[in-house]
């Protein structure tokens, strides 16, 4: 039968320690004894009650003094060792770093007054399968959720961080690459489930490659390659000049785009994944053959009004292409830690900029001013319905920046809206 832990209280091995200094020589002696009776006698049976006591940070002195006692009278190196195992549970051999529930880990330091480092450990699961892909151990909990991919990343090389999407949930939102393990809503013992997001690019590869395509395939139907309309046709010019106009018009502005890419814009770490690269080159490539088919056809009609209206819708294109890189200019100006600035754009001294004082996104703006004022000049319904399309997506874009800004910002202008001033 096994023997029950009597209820004894530590009061008495305590005693010596808190009269030692002013009782006798033979009271010392006795309570020595006394002492070493209860630990050798009771020691197997109550060890998680010295446990206890030495998780009481007010008895850590007292504990103290019972070891040196109990080294003075020759008690075994095998229970002194039981009596300071509490305080170094992390580096004890027969742990293995692990708290013997499971639980987290804990480290201790004599000299710190035992302050402890609790770790976490990170199980991480496939979200469809639920099958356990990686365990985590001795996690920090100031790990962010960047680097525990980082962790994840060398168990699987073909996974690199820019393809994993951790959740909380199998269907919940995916973590931030900033969010800390300690503040998630988890224990010590983390579960996260990764999912693949396939191949990635960078953000500058995807702009180079969503530009270039509308550039050069404009150019295709503006030469009339063979194929496209009348062998009859082929490799001759319009004879009207807002032809040529809008062919300019459109190449400058994607050949701007290309140079902001490169030279202007400041990315940040992040990806798209291949297959949203693949849906976005037909929405831009798809739309610029559409829009240069009508445009460059044998058959096409001039503007109702003439040269007035041709002149007109220039002089807006040109302004909101202006105004638009004068946007992208300053916004690359801001003064940023990585790819997080400490303040929200504000007019400058150029002109273009003061369009910040109504909107939070005035490159949405001019960038939509711009294609408005091509759609004038050539009255053709593909850039007309292009131009549709992308102010709406523009402004759903406008207005995830303008809540972000009203979000970190308490001092935000109210007098801003997102994209159109005083209106939307």
């Amino acid at each position: 039968m096994a023997t029950q832990c009597p209820r004894l209280s530590p009061t008495p091995v305590l005693s010596y320690c808190d009269s030692g200094a002013s009782g006798n020589k033979s009271d010392h002696h006795q309570n020595t004894n006394s002492a070493l009776h209860i630990s050798q006698r009771w020691m197997p049976q109550c060890s998680g009650r010295l446990l206890a006591l030495h998780a009481n940070a007010g008895a850590q002195k007292k504990v103290g003094r019972l070891e040196r006692t109990a080294a003075k009278v020759g008690v075994s190196s095998e229970w002194q060792q039981m009596l300071s195992w509490p305080l170094n549970v992390a580096s004890t051999a027969d742990m293995k770093g692990r708290s013997s529930s499971g639980g987290p880990y804990i480290t201790s330091d004599k000299g710190l007054g035992m302050s402890r480092t609790i770790f976490f450990e990170v199980e991480i699961l496939d979200s469809k399968t639920k099958e356990q892909l990686c365990f985590l151990d001795k996690v920090e909990p100031h790990s962010s959720v960047g680097d525990i991919k980082s962790l994840f990343h060398k168990s699987y090389p073909k996974w690199y961080p820019a393809r994993q999407s951790l959740r909380l949930d199998p269907k919940g939102k995916a973590l931030r690459d900033d969010d800390v393990l300690q503040n998630l809503p988890v224990g010590t013992s983390a579960i996260l489930y990764f999912r693949d997001l396939g191949p990635q690019l960078g953000w500058t590869m995807v702009f180079l490659v969503e530009y270039i395509g509308p550039l050069l395939i404009y150019l295709l139907f503006y030469i009339r390659v063979p194929y496209i309309y009348n062998h009859k046709y082929t490799f001759t010019s319009s004879s009207h000049q807002v032809v040529n106009l809008a062919c300019a018009c459109h190449s400058f502005h994607y050949i701007k785009r290309l140079f902001e890419t490169i030279f202007v814009h400041r990315f940040s770490n992040g990806t798209m994944p291949l297959r949203a690269i693949l849906k976005n080159c037909a929405y831009y490539w798809g739309f610029a053959a559409w829009l240069a088919y009508y445009i460059n056809h044998p058959l096409y009609t001039p503007p109702s009004y003439g040269e007035t209206q041709v002149n007109y819708a220039l002089i807006i294109f040109v302004l909101c292409e202006a105004g638009n890189f004068s946007i992208h200019w300053s916004l690359n100006s801001l003064k940023c830690e990585g790819t997080k600035c400490r303040r929200f754009p504000n007019p400058s001294k150029n002109p273009f900029t003061w369009l910040f004082f109504f909107v939070s996104c005035p490159n949405y703006t001019y960038e939509v001013g711009a294609w408005v004022g091509l759609s004038i000049m050539t009255q053709c319904v593909p850039v007309a319905l292009f131009t549709f399309v992308g102010f709406i997506q523009m402004s759903i874009w406008a207005k995830g920046k303008h809540k972000t800004y009203n979000r970190e910002f308490k001092d935000y202008p109210n007098l801003r809206m997102s994209i159109l001033p005083f209106i939307l």
